[in-house]
This record gives structure tokens, C-alpha cells and sequence, in this order.
């Protein structure tokens, strides 16, 4: 019934965003017209990004970033000026980072304020 399934989020800045996402996220992204961006992932997984006048940022995360080693993520993100995001809750390193609730996990923002991560990969991913 259904065709390939794609998620997709707003932003406010078409143009910073697909800065930020090539550049400091190092992805591939693609311009469809009038704003809107398509992430491509993994193969044939892909994220629609939108332009939305009214944008309001998610408090929740919207895109997590399987890595093989979220330390040397942050460490890498870092170094391209990337501040990671410390939550009271949550018991992170000084490097924005949690382990040992679940895979290693960092939170970060994209220009339009939308919370992402980057997460431990598992083999037994989805």
C-alpha cells in the first residue's frame, strides 16, 4: 500500500541549513526548489527538510546519527565549532556526552534550533 517512508522536520534558513548540514555534518544534501532540502543517508534513506514561516525548533530529538564512536564524533564536531547540549537530567561527561543509559548518545542543535544526535551505533540497529 505504501511507498518508501521518509521523515522530514522544518527549518527557518534553507541556506544555513544546507551549510551546516554539508559542511559541518559532512551530508549530502539536495535542493528541490522553493526552500525545501532533502538529506540523503544511508543508501535510500532520506530526511526532507522543509522552509516554515512560523518555524518553532523541536524540543525533541528529530534525527539521530549513528556513529562508531560518539567520543570522536563530538571531538570532531567540536573542532568544526559545534556545541553539544547538557541537559540537568541527564548524566553526560563534560563533553556533552551520556553513557551507560543505552548507547552512548550527544545532543546538538542545527540552525534552526532542531535537537539531533549522534549515537552509538549498534549492530542491531533498525
Amino acid at each position: 500500500m505504501f511507498h518508501k517512508p521518509f521523515s522530514g522536520f522544518s527549518i527557518d534558513d534553507a541556506d544555513a541549513a544546507r551549510e551546516f548540514y554539508t559542511d559541518v555534518l559532512g551530508l549530502d544534501v539536495r535542493e528541490l526548489g522553493n526552500g525545501f532540502l532533502q538529506l540523503a543517508l544511508d543508501g535510500d534513506t532520506v530526511v526532507l527538510l522543509y522552509p516554515k514561516d512560523d518555524h518553532q525548533p523541536a524540543t525533541f530529538t528529530v534525527l539521530n546519527l549513528p556513529v562508531d564512536d560518539v567520543h570522536a564524533a563530538v571531538a570532531e564536531l567540536g573542532e568544526k565549532g559545534l556545541k553539544f547540549l547538557h541537559y540537568d537530567d541527564a548524566p553526560q561527561d563534560e563533553f556533552g556526552v551520556m553513557s551507560g543509559n543505552g548507547p552512548d548518545i550527544a545532543w546538538f542543535t542545527d540552525p534552526a534550533g532542531n535537537v539531533l544526535s549522534v549515537i552509538q551505533h549498534q549492530e542491531d540497529d533498525f
